[in-house]
């Protein structure tokens, strides 16, 4: 499916007027914003290290050549694809042009479909291109920012909103999701769009807490307050004062200490093991749970007053293998950074890598995800294996991974046309009849429309 003219430009250069216009024309018919040059020389003014587009040359040209133009595009835009138009007699020249960085070449004489294709696919590796380029630069300046909640499912689109809309409150948030969905993100969110970003984010994984440590952990401690408590120590409530406290695996917290978490939360007070000065502590709290909390309440493992004091807003991260239009962008992204971090080159993806990440199930979620892009850029064999799915994905039948595959792609189209179903259905070529049904069958969202 041709990209929209937004996505990128075609320059198209070749001398022969009648043989341009069509090549032209064809580009425009299929959705291309292109454009014609009869010379090398008046093309190259338009290209540098920001031109989001491709360019489409023959070798032989009157004045400076179709391999001049390569030559020149490599000093000043190195990355900015090239394809080559050549005759019969010349086609061991443009071998060697592609071995000099050349992205493909065409034969003369062409049928329309070959030249769409090719420069649809350079297009699209041109704009990953850029796409790499940009984060990388937002990757090497970040610092206190926002981190980036990656997807566009409208599972996600709704957690950005709910985002937006509480961060500025005080208001306690609980998370639920699966392990690795990536709750300890959310909380970072709310903490770096709230009044309270410039003050402490304190993360506490109640799970990873022995209990027998847990209050003096939270609470603190005076100096002489047991055996060993040589100093004062401030607990993790209190340094969280003015900020955020996450509390992840909340349904791990012993239950002796949720009442005196609970106390905290409605007064506002605490006091050091070993003191009876009360300290006053000023902080918002956002929770994170596997499970339905309310099975942990009915099992008497968790308090229900407490319950109600954490979740003022709760907030859903569904797995990934219910968001599947999430995995490659959100893969994309942790290569990326995983090449920042590493000092790698990013490695491009074909549509085959994206299509068996897609089907994957990545039962980690998030954290499986991120893990298997870092191998990936630091080349370990063993991820070629992850990257196609595994024996999982290899036992799968060829209808499920169809049907998930088609799932991702209508759910992508309904994203990009904000849920409109008649522009879905053109930008996927499909009847609107044909694509409600299948909307039905994926229980995908749609908007309203008459």
């Amino acid at each position: 499916m041709p990209p929209d003219s937004g996505n990128g430009r075609v320059l198209y250069v070749e001398d022969d007027e009648l043989v341009r216009r069509a090549g032209v024309q064809s580009l425009q018919l299929a959705g291309f914003d292109a454009t014609g040059f009869a010379t090398a020389e008046a093309a190259l003014p338009l290209i540098d290290a920001q031109f989001a587009g491709v360019v489409v040359s023959d070798i032989r040209l009157p004045g400076a050549s179709g391999l001049d133009l390569l030559a020149q595009c490599h000093e000043c835009a190195p990355d900015v694809p090239v394809i080559l138009v050549t005759g019969h007699g010349d086609i061991t020249m443009a071998v060697q042009a592609m071995r000099d960085g050349a992205y493909d070449f065409i034969e003369k004489p062409f049928a329309s479909e070959r030249l769409i294709e090719t420069v649809r696919r350079a297009l699209e590796r041109r704009t990953l291109m850029l796409e790499n380029l940009a984060l990388r630069r937002e990757l090497a300046g970040q610092d206190t920012l926002a981190p980036r909640i990656i997807g566009k499912s409208l599972a996600m689109e709704q957690v950005r909103r709910l985002i937006a809309n509480v961060a500025p409150t005080d208001a306690a948030v609980l998370i639920n999701g699966d392990t690795g969905a990536g709750k300890e993100l959310i909380a970072r969110s709310l903490h770096e769009l709230s009044p309270r970003r410039d003050k402490p984010f304190v993360a506490v994984n109640c799970g990873a807490l022995p209990e027998p440590m847990f209050e003096s952990e939270m609470f603190g401690y005076e100096a002489g307050a047991f055996t060993g408590a040589s100093k004062r120590r401030i607990g993790k409530l209190e340094h969280a004062s003015g900020g955020t406290l996450f509390l992840d695996e909340i349904e791990s917290m012993p239950l002796s200490l949720q009442v005196k978490l609970l106390r905290v939360l409605q007064d506002g007070v605490l006091e050091r093991l070993g003191s009876n000065q009360p300290v006053r502590v000023d902080l918002r709290v956002a929770a994170a749970a596997k499970g339905d909390m309310n099975e942990h309440v009915a099992a008497g493992t968790f308090r229900r007053d407490l319950l109600y004091r954490l979740n003022v807003v709760t907030i859903a991260l569904p797995p990934l293998a219910e968001r599947r239009e999430d995995i490659v962008p959100l893969f994309e992204h942790f290569l990326l950074d995983a090449a920042v971090r590493y000092q790698r080159p990013a490695p491009l993806l074909t549509e085959r890598d994206r299509m068996r990440l897609a089907q994957r199930d990545w039962p980690g979620n998030v954290r499986e995800l991120r893990n298997a892009a870092d191998r990936y850029v630091l080349g370990i064999p063993d991820d070629a294996a992850t990257l196609a799915g595994g024996s999982e994905a290899a036992t799968q039948p060829l209808k499920e991974r169809v049907e998930q595959y088609e799932r991702a792609l209508i759910a992508d189209a309904l994203q990009q046309s904000g849920g409109a179903v008649a522009q879905a259905a053109a930008q996927l070529q499909v009847a609107k009849a044909t694509l409600y049904e299948k909307i039905r069958r994926y229980g995908l969202a749609v908007r309203g429309e008459q």
